[in-house]
């Protein structure tokens, strides 16, 4: 997951809120840190990702392959 398919999957996900979410959650999984931090420590946007999910209880099935334009190509 690239950083612009992790920010397009937030702003899907959770439409109006995506500034707060990233600049004021902490996201325990991450060493406490907010999506923001983690992003800027270096942390991988799809493990960032996941922790949101698992933050907010976002349903398995809307989590793999969010903020995707297109399917992967095989």
């Amino acid at each position: 997951m690239r950083r612009s398919e992790f920010l397009r999957a937030v702003e899907d996900e959770f439409p109006g809120r995506t500034s707060s979410l990233l600049n004021d959650l902490v996201l325990t999984p991450l060493a406490g840190r907010t999506a923001k931090e983690a992003l800027a420590a270096g942390i991988p946007p799809r493990e960032i990702w996941f922790a949101l999910c698992d933050e907010m209880e976002v349903p398995e099935n809307r989590r793999h392959g969010a903020g995707r334009l297109e399917p992967r190509q095989r």
